[in-house]
């Protein structure tokens, strides 16, 4: 089943069960309406039964179904009408209902309504039946219609209200039909209206137009019924109207209006009625508020005729506002009346209500942009028209003047008419005493306060008024809400004004830039100028005049107003929207050409901004300068604009009026005769129209034309009253105290100055966008400002400096198009650095040079280099500043020529000469400040400009570099140009080739010229190398130390990087005409230097350190630098000069040179000469540069080739700060090696009598400073840091004399290094240089002596056997070094002291710390002997016994030697040597070289076994016991490297030997008391390892016979001693344990007794296994001898020892037992 069928279904149900229900209701009473129930049912049944589809069979039935219901309403029982209505509205919603049905339906309604019954129902039937379809039309409809209506006229409340909502739905329902009808009928065109037809129809009948479809007749007649009810007309479709009210009546036609303007457009029917019926209806009901005046009339009732009525008026101007909104293309002419009749009600002599009702209407429209815009094109553009627009824009300037000048009156007028008595006289007393402003927003003029209300919501405006549809009366107007819409209303004045003519002007700009295709613009316009420019001119002449008229229209009203406004406005916020609206009209009137109105504009904004009295002078003496302009009359208008705006002198001066407080207090500007002379003060509101001038001028400056003089002296002014100073590039800061001090600024004000500076930049900064023109306006009014800032400075006042700063801003940033302002910009500038005030001046020297240095560095089109016009004008301005006899200009200009070659000196291309010959001149006696500035430009020309200048002015840029390094104005200037010197030789380098060509083409074209001295003839490249070593030369011998040294350096670094540019000639002129005699100069001025502190040099602008506090000690100094520069030259270039013939003289110069300095009694001098004689020695191998730079492949002999190609040394690093000698870095680990040891040198190189020179140099040098002085009496001792060096350079200089190497040079060179070694340091140096006895760290002089003396070993035992015999020698000088762990050397007759004491003050000198230095020669000597013990000359000269002697001196201390690690070490080595010297030693053919080594080896077991400085008492137990390991080590080493090879060694020895053991067991006896369980003095393991050595050679495995004989002697020996040993410690135990009593012993004691008892036990077993005969009875008595010692232990309690003690006793078992054998003398008998 359908949803329709469904639906059907339950109707059916419902309707048979009201219909049942109603047969029930009235059977009783009302039969008739029973049979009709039944009948409906009947009917039912048979079409539900008969029809398929039921719902239309219902609708044809619905009459005769209807019928039961009709009846039961007309019996006018309530509950059977509330049951009847119900099924009714059933049927209707369904849609049941017929058209016939309908009607009787609209009938039943009528009845109940004229019977008054059931009237909310009834209501609610119509509206269903009006709703739900259209079925209802024509007659009924109107029938409907009126029973609303009737009903609305009800004196219940409820119905009433009910009603009136009902009626304006029936109606809106009634229009809605008309644009269903009209959507359905979209598609076919209105039938055309005879509108004259319509007219005579009209008048003669009010039926509607047969032209009308159904739904709109019925709409057109209801509208004309209700144009003719509120007309107070009979109606002529809605029959039975008996009252209506014209209140409701415009309401209702207000809301068809407003609702549906569609219907109003599409039907010419409804137009007609618009303006035959609608507008002459509102034009009559307006008759009584035109014809009306405030206070002429008597007092009436509001609704008299004769008076205006409050709620008429605000629904007619609600009617006319709708009108005006959405009809004004049909009802133009009427909307002029409407407008007219609005612009009226604003006029003083009506009611306070009516203006603001009308107000409102206003501020409606003139939110709307559209409408504005017809109104203007519609009425003021006609030449017969009322000027509508005009019209709105005065009535509102003047509603709002009225307000502040006849505020007493407008507010008795409102208060008299709507709410006397209070509140009447607290409103009029709140006028007339302007209460203190609260923090809302609001305006005060001359005591009147008015606040500022809000009323927009989101920008729409939001009337009040308008909106009172309850009210009877006009209610009382809120104090500043008139005002509040006013200035609303002219705000979205300015803004439409603003947003049609900025809008259709953007439309045309696109519109001809798109028929301008094909022009291409280059200039850089803003915005504002392209439209002026481009498009007025082609712009549609109606449209132009169209928008001039909007402005002429409007400007004067608006202006006025918004001036007044701003003179009274208290709130920041407002004040911006009227400044803003202010700036929009005056940029609009400049964009359409409109000069007047935009200087007016201009004017009001400047007067704003400066105080009242200030303003009016400053302004009327600028207007005179400003020039006429397309006819307007500048004076006319703006006296006209002061007069209208004038108030200031009345304005009130409210305290608590935050806008008006001053918040700065500055000086007036001493530009305008009869200007104020005491202070000027600043509101915030001043401040703020500062912004929006600046704001004005920054985004529409085209269009301000000669109005930039008055912005521009508005803007001075301001900025020298908040006293903002000119600064770098034009810019403005806060000028400090020293410059204002008569300003005063509040801090707000204070943090937004920098703002207003930014501002004032960015202004002249948006220059660059303007167009040529107006470029030139800007130009021309800053010289006038500035010309009257010249003439005010020559009267001696204060100039301002805001015009000259601002020419500058505006040129740095148009240098695009320099050519518009450059001739006239710097005419002006060049006259202001002539002018006597200094500030004028300097400002102007300021803006030429920042304009030249911006001009220089533009990037041209075409480049600047190219074009030299524009290159000579821009130049020009700099040039002319020579003439100036100023020095500050001059000072001025050599900024700007240093500022020009740090920016954009590569366009200089043929201005070098000219740049150098001005820096070069300033360096003579120009002051310091001045050489200082020219020094600069210098040093950007060698930094960055040398490829650029021609090659001859190479050698102008040396010379002016010298002239600044000789110049004694700045030592600094001098020490930077030694170095602009050393960049220039890197970069004739660097360019050698180009350099070379360059200069040949020049020389020939020139003249070929030789530097000074030289005679021979010399290329021209070398020429200028030699130029550039010359001047460097004189450098070095000048009178400042620090200079000097810098040139020094810097010529040495030069030779050496590029001597291969030389030609080998050159060489020989550099080496005897530079070198050697520069070396001469600084030998001769060093030795004649004072040696007392000079003045001068205390005076120096450079802090000098004592130890170059004078004369002597600086140009010791720069004697090391020199002779450290020479040698390094020697090094670098040895390959080269090696082909000089006297070379060899050269190097035995250098020699000489280097021994003298070597032995100067300078320690830097000497110290520096050895660093010299070492770098010299370091020789490299040689690479060969070509020509090109190449690697040359081969060495050639040729001297054509030497001469072109010079051998180069290796890469190297150029070192210019530090003060050595060794200056070259090797850049891999194999140059380094070959760096120290010399290998790969050159073998040609090596010249046996260069070398044996440099050798004999070296040992003259070291046994002279090395010699130990023979008297205490001015003692030259040489220092640690010299010998290091000395012995450092022995490596080096020894490989090249090995080969020739003798015993005699060896005892040489061990002589220099002990004395070397034997030099003591003072004692206040010492902590610096001697490590401390606890440390093992050797000094610098010991380890190179004895890496020294390594290489000597190495180099001995690598060589013939000649050179072997060395060995020995060798030895002896280490031992010797050994020797100094325990006593120091002595060196002459110096007294000397130990490193321990040398806190104290008896002697002035300390010896060093030998002990690690001892050490490791002990280490070196023991290393050695271990690889050459078997050497012969090791063996025959007792190499081993005088290791062993010297040994015995740390073993025999122990620990009484300073550093108990010598004694220690001396074990290790002994250890170490004698398991290699032994076996040697007791070889046959050996032993005759080592006869004498066997006491002293005894001699050191015992002194160090047994010694005789016993152990600290602070030594720890591990230190102990670590010590003792040392001892059993040494034990261990006698059991088993001696003792197993006693038949080798000598019976003496041996017997010395067993005694050390016998003697380190027994440790009991060395206890004094028996008690001490602390005795630290026992070595028990020592102890243990002597007894167990003793036992090891006690025991007889073998028959002694023969070649055993040794053997058991030893053993007899051991025996002896062992049992001996063991007697002794069972006797002393006993009696030790009878006198402790009850006291235990000692654990030590134990663990010997225990130990005894374990050894008696073996022994035992050992002699029982052994053969009778071996064992003699001696040995056996001394075994029973023990016996009763082993008995008295019985009594022992120790457990341990008891055990060991039962294990003795049981080996004696054998020995009770009577023996078979008689036992004799150890032999068995029978």
């Amino acid at each position: 089943m359908s949803g329709e069928a469904v639906i059907a279904k339950r109707l059916v149900e419902n309707l048979q069960t009201d219909l049942r229900a109603l047969s029930n209701e009235t059977k009783r009473k009302y039969p008739p309406v029973k049979e009709a129930a039944e009948a409906g049912i009947l009917k039912i049944r048979t079409v539900v039964a008969h029809n398929k589809h039921v719902m239309p069979a219902l609708v044809a039935c619905s009459g005769e179904i209807l019928q039961p219901f009709l009846l039961g309403c007309d019996t006018k029982n309530l509950k059977i009408i509330q049951l009847c209505l119900q099924s009714v509205q059933r049927l209707i919603s369904h849609e049941a209902l017929s058209a016939g049905a309908a009607a009787n339906v609209i009938n039943m309604l009528w009845n109940l309504m004229e019977s008054g019954m059931e009237d909310l129902k009834v209501l609610q039937t119509a509206v269903v039946i009006l709703t739900t379809n259209t079925v209802v039309r024509g007659h009924s409809l109107a029938k409907a219609i009126v029973v609303c209506f009737r009903l609305h006229f009800s004196k219940d409340n409820t119905t009433s209200n009910t009603a009136s909502a009902i009626v304006q739905q029936v109606i809106s329902i009634v229009f809605e039909r008309v644009m269903a009808e009209d959507e359905a009928h979209a598609d076919g065109a209105e039938v055309e209206v005879d509108l004259d037809k319509l007219k005579t129809s009209s008048t003669v009948s009010k039926e509607a137009p047969k032209t009308l479809r159904p739904c709109a007749t019925d709409a057109y007649l209801l509208f004309q019924d209700l144009c003719c009810l509120v007309n107070g007309d009979k109606p002529y479709w809605l029959h039975g109207m008996t009252e209506m009210t014209r209140t409701f009546g415009l309401e209702l036609l207000e809301s068809v209006l407003n609702s549906f303007p569609q219907v109003f457009l599409r039907h010419g029917e409804f137009s007609f009625l618009l303006k035959e019926r609608v507008c002459p209806l509102v034009i009559k009901l307006f008759s009584p508020s035109i014809k009306h005046r405030q206070g002429m009339s008597t007092p009436a009732p509001p609704v008299s005729p004769e008076r205006p009525s409050f709620p008429i008026n605000m629904r007619l101007l609600r009617v006319v506002s709708v009108l005006i909104n959405k009809y004004y293309t049909l009802l133009v002419t009427e909307c002029e009346i409407f407008l007219s009749l609005i612009v009226k009600f604003m006029e003083g002599d009506k009611s306070f209500w009516q203006r603001i009702l009308a107000l409102e209407v206003l501020h409606k429209l003139c939110s709307q942009s559209k409408l504005l815009r017809c109104f203007c094109q519609s009425y003021d553009m006609k030449p017969h028209s009322t000027k509508i627009f005009a019209n709105i824009v005065n009535a509102l300037g003047a509603f709002i003047q009225s307000l502040f000048v006849h505020p007493v009156v407008e507010r008795q007028s409102n208060q008299s008419v709507d709410k006397p008595g209070k509140e009447g006289s607290s409103s009029q007393s709140q006028s007339q005493n302007a209460p203190a402003p609260t923090q809302h927003p609001a305006f005060s003029y001359k005591g009147v306060f008015i606040p500022l209300l809000p009323v927009s919501v989101a920008g729409t405006p939001k009337p009040v008024f308008l909106e009172l549809l309850d009210k009877t009366d006009a209610p009382s107007v809120p104090d500043g809400y008139g005002l509040s819409v006013g200035f609303a209303s002219l705000l979205d004045v300015v803004k439409c004004v603003s947003g049609i003519v900025t809008s259709e002007m953007d439309v045309e700009e696109r519109r001809i830039r798109a028929l301008n295709k094909d022009k291409n613009e280059t200039s850089k316009r803003s915005p504002e100028a392209k439209k002026e420019n481009g498009v007025l001119s082609d712009v549609d002449k109606g449209l132009q005049s169209l928008w001039e008229e909007l402005v002429n229209s409007s400007w004067c009203g608006v202006l006025a107003a918004l001036s007044l406004l701003l003179d009274a406005c208290m709130d920041e916020a407002a004040t911006e929207y009227i400044l803003k609206s202010q700036e929009l009209y005056a940029s609009l009137c400049g964009k359409l050409g409109l000069t007047v109105p935009r200087d007016a504009f201009v004017m009001a904004l400047c007067k704003a901004s400066l105080p009242p009295h200030y303003a009016l002078s400053v302004l009327n003496i600028a207007s005179p300068q400003t020039p006429q302009h397309k006819g307007h009359n500048r004076n006319t208008s703006r006296d006209g604009l002061l007069q209208m705006t004038q108030g200031s002198e009345g304005r009130s001066e409210d305290t608590g009026d935050g806008r008006n407080q001053v918040v700065a207090v500055g000086t007036p500007l001493a530009t305008v005769v009869g200007t104020q002379q005491g202070p000027v003060m600043l509101t915030a509101k001043n401040i703020q129209c500062m912004r929006a001038i600046l704001s004005l001028a920054h985004c529409h400056g085209t269009i301000l034309g000669t109005s930039w003089h008055l912005v521009l002296t508005t803007l001075q002014h301001l900025v020298w009253i908040l006293g903002l100073k000119p600064a770098s590039g034009g810019s403005l800061k806060v000028g400090n105290a020293t410059e204002t001090p008569n300003t005063v600024i509040t801090t707000a004000v204070m943090a937004e100055l920098p703002i207003l500076s930014a501002m004032l930049s960015r202004l002249f900064e948006s220059s660059q966008y303007l167009d040529d023109v107006a470029l030139h306006h800007l130009i021309d009014a800053l010289c006038k400002l500035s010309t009257e800032a010249m003439d005010m400075a020559f009267n001696n006042r204060e100039p301002s400096l805001f015009a000259v700063a601002k020419l500058l801003e505006t040129g740095l940033v148009n240098m695009p198009r320099m050519e518009v302002f450059w001739r006239p910009v710097s005419a002006h500038l060049l006259d202001i650095c002539q002018h006597p005030h200094t500030r004028m001046r300097e400002w102007g020297a300021e803006a030429v040079t920042a304009l030249v240095k911006a001009a220089i560095g533009y990037r041209h089109e075409p480049p600047l280099h190219e074009n030299l016009k524009l290159q000579t004008m821009l130049l020009g301005p700099l040039q002319e500043l020579s003439s100036i006899p100023h020095p500050d200009i001059r000072q001025k200009q050599l900024d700007c020529v240093h500022q020009l070659l740090s920016s954009t000196g590569e366009s200089l291309v043929h201005g070098w000469p000219m740049v150098l010959g001005v820096i070069g001149a300033v360096a003579e006696d120009q002051g310091e400040s001045l050489v200082r500035s020219g020094f600069q430009s210098l040093q950007l020309v060698v930094t960055d400009f040398l490829p650029i200048m021609p090659f001859y002015c190479l050698q102008i840029s040396v010379g002016v570099a010298a002239k600044f390094g000789l110049q004694k104005e700045d030592v600094n200037i001098s020490l930077t140009a030694v170095g602009l010197i050393w960049n220039i030789s890197d970069y004739l380098y660097q360019n050698r080739d180009k350099i070379r060509e360059g200069l040949e083409k020049e020389a020939k074209q020139m003249g070929e010229t030789q530097p000074d001295g030289i005679e021979q003839p010399v290329p021209p490249f070398d020429a200028l190398w030699l130029t550039l070593y010359s001047r460097l030369a004189d450098l070095c011998v000048d009178s400042r130390p620090a200079v000097r040294k810098s040139a020094g350096q810097t010529l040495f670094s030069t030779i050496s990087a590029h001597g291969a540019l030389l030609k080998l000639s050159t060489w020989q002129i550099v080496l005897w005409q530079v070198l050697f005699p520069l070396l001469d100069k600084v030998k001769k001025l060093s030795g004649s230097a004072a040696t007392d502190r000079d003045a001068e040099t205390a005076k120096g602008n450079i802090l000098i350190h004592h130890s170059r506090d004078t004369a002597e000690k600086q140009w010791a100094e720069t004697k090391v630098l020199t002779l450290a520069g020479v040698a390094r030259v020697f090094n670098t270039w040895r390959h080269a000069l090696l082909s000089l013939g006297d070379f060899p003289r050269a190097w035995a110069l250098l020699l000489e040179h280097i021994e003298a300095s070597a032995l100067s009694t300078s320690n830097e001098v000497s110290l520096a000469a050895l660093k010299s004689f070492q770098e010299i020695l370091h020789i490299r191998p040689p690479r060969r540069l070509n020509a090109l730079g190449r690697d040359s492949p081969s060495h050639s002999n040729n001297d054509t080739e030497l001469d072109l190609d010079l051998v180069v040394p290796n890469e190297e690093v150029i070192d210019r700060i530090h003060n050595n000698a060794t200056i070259l870095e090797r850049t891999s680990s194999e140059e380094r090696a070959e760096f120290e040891f010399g290998e790969g040198a050159n073998a040609e190189l090596d010249d046996a009598t260069l070398w044996a020179t440099a050798w004999r140099v070296w040992y003259n040098i070291g046994i002279n400073s090395t010699k130990p002085p023979k008297s205490r009496d001015t003692v030259r001792v040489p220092s640690q840091g010299f010998l290091t060096s000395l012995v450092q350079i022995f490596p080096a200089l020894f490989i090249h004399i090995k080969p020739r190497f003798v015993a005699g040079d060896l005892q040489k060179l061990c002589m220099v290094f002990q004395n070397a070694v034997s030099v003591p340091v003072q004692a206040d140096m010492s902590i610096f240089i001697i490590p401390s006895i606890s440390e093992t760290e050797l000094t610098a002089l010991q380890q190179t002596v004895l890496h020294a003396l390594d290489v000597v070993q190495k180099a001995v035992s690598e060589g013939p056997d000649s050179m072997q015999t060395m060995f020995p020698a060798i030895f002896d000088q280490l031992l010797t070094f050994v020797t100094y762990a325990c006593q120091a050397p002595s060196y002459g007759q110096i007294e000397t002291k130990v490193l321990s004491k040398a806190a104290s003050k008896q002697s002035d000198w300390v010896a060093m710390n030998y002990v690690p230095f001892a050490e490791k020669a002990l280490r070196m000597s023991a290393q050695l002997y271990k690889e050459t013990a078997t050497h012969p000359a090791v063996m025959e000269q007792h190499v081993m016994q005088n290791i062993l002697k010297v040994l015995q001196f740390p073993l025999g201390l122990k620990y009484a030697c300073p550093s108990a690690s010598s004694w220690k070490l001396a074990v290790q080595c002994l250890l170490e040597i004698l398991p290699v010297g032994l076996p040697v030693a007791r070889q046959p053919s050996c032993s005759q070289h080592f006869t004498e080594m066997w006491p002293d080896l005894a001699a050191v077991y015992e002194l160090f076994l047994f010694s005789e400085h016993p152990a600290p008492a602070i030594l720890s137990v591990e230190e102990q016991q670590e010590d003792e390991s040392l001892d059993v080590q040494v034990v261990q080493l006698i059991r088993e490297q001696i003792l197993p090879y006693s038949s080798s060694t000598p019976d003496s020895f041996v017997a010395r030997i067993m005694t050390l053991l016998n003697r380190g067991s027994i440790h009991s006896a060395n206890t004094a008391s028996f008690l001490d369980t602390e005795n630290r003095q026992l070595r028990e393991e020592f102890a243990k390892a002597c007894f167990e050595t003793l036992l090891q050679f006690s025991f007889i495995t073998h028959d002694i016979k023969g070649g055993a004989q040794d053997e058991g002697a030893l053993t007899k020996l051991a025996l002896s001693a062992l049992l001996q040993r063991c007697q002794e410690v069972l006797k002393k135990y006993v009696e030790d344990e009878r006198l402790s009593g009850k006291c235990p012993l000692p654990r030590s004691r134990m663990a010997e007794m225990s130990f005894v008892l374990q050894a008696v036990t073996t022994l035992m077993q050992s002699l029982k296994k052994a053969q009778q005969q071996n064992v003699d009875s001696a040995t056996w008595d001394q075994v029973i001898g023990l016996y009763p010692y082993l008995v008295d232990c019985t009594t022992c309690t120790s457990s341990q020892v008891c055990k060991a003690l039962k294990e003795a006793l049981y080996q004696y078992q054998n020995l009770l037992v009577a023996p078979t054998n008689r036992l004799t003398n150890g032999t068995t008998s029978d």
